[in-house]
């Protein structure tokens, strides 16, 4: 198993940043007549600069690219020195996992398109996801049809079958209905969510993974971390893990205790060290 070293730790983070220019609600694509935008952060300078696509959770059915749960992630972003984008998708129960990764592709696409205008280095973006976003960037970087350089998952589950047990003794809830189009863990549903699994996609394709995850996380068992290093070593493909020791689900509650936080300066170390600076 790979662990971040500790000698990231001492890493520090750009400590003075110049002011980055803001740009809101840039739509980046618009499928069935259905507006779907993003915001950018463009660091100051020539650039072309390393990029990371940043994605909400919310349990599919809610959240926003400026929501309250990822603020957290935007600072260190910053101060790290990226060209940053806090991207919207669509949301069940009026779409489903499958609308939601075409908008995820769709948003790599227009960045690619659109490089030069947004100072991004096309060939060195990255996904970072929490949560409900955590399940759909290790689902479109397992696959990698976009072609992203690497991807962050905060508490992101990596095999749905396994994640999918703890409903087998209760109602299957309304949003997980909704996102996979199920009605129950029967054959039929539990072959739709395997299809939505990002472990059904792992391959050489895929690209090196840091995965985020507190030990007493309520809603993603930390053992999905695990097995997130465990899938990717049998693969060959690089996969690193910041354990977050009693750390609860969601990066906003990480933010009340310091011990919590030390993810920060870790995460963007790994991030110069994949993607370069």
């Amino acid at each position: 198993m790979r662990h971040v070293l500790a000698l990231l730790l001492s890493v520090p983070l750009i400590a003075a940043v110049p002011e980055y220019t803001v740009i809101p609600d840039i739509e980046f694509t618009r499928p069935a007549g259905v507006s779907v935008k993003m915001d950018a952060h463009i660091p100051p300078g020539k650039g072309p600069f390393p990029t990371v696509v940043l994605v909400h959770g919310g349990g599919w059915t809610a959240g926003s690219k400026t929501a309250s749960f990822i603020m957290p992630l935007f600072r260190p972003l910053t101060e790290g020195g990226f060209a940053w984008f806090s991207i919207d998708y669509r949301l069940a129960p009026e779409f489903s996992y499958t609308d939601q990764v075409d908008d995820l592709e769709a948003a790599v696409a227009f960045l690619k398109h659109h490089a030069k205008e947004y100072k991004v280095d096309p060939k060195r973006i990255a996904l970072m996801g929490e949560s409900a976003g955590g399940h759909l960037v290790n689902l479109v970087g397992a696959r990698n049809n976009a072609g992203v350089a690497a991807v962050v998952c905060f508490y992101g589950p990596i095999d749905m079958v396994e994640w999918a047990k703890r409903f087998e003794a209760k109602p299957l809830p309304k949003s997980v209905q909704a996102e996979f189009r199920i009605q129950a863990l029967d054959e039929a549903g539990l072959a739709k969510i395997r299809e939505a699994s990002p472990d059904t996609y792992l391959s050489r394709k895929t690209p090196p993974f840091l995965v985020i995850h507190g030990t007493k996380d309520e809603a993603v068992d930390y053992s999905q971390a695990l097995r997130t290093v465990e899938l990717f070593k049998k693969i060959g493909v690089p996969c690193d893990l910041i354990t977050i020791q009693d750390g609860i689900h969601g990066v906003i509650n990480w933010e009340k205790e310091p011990r919590f936080q030390s993810y920060k300066p870790q995460m963007i170390a790994w991030l110069h060290k994949t993607l370069g600076r």
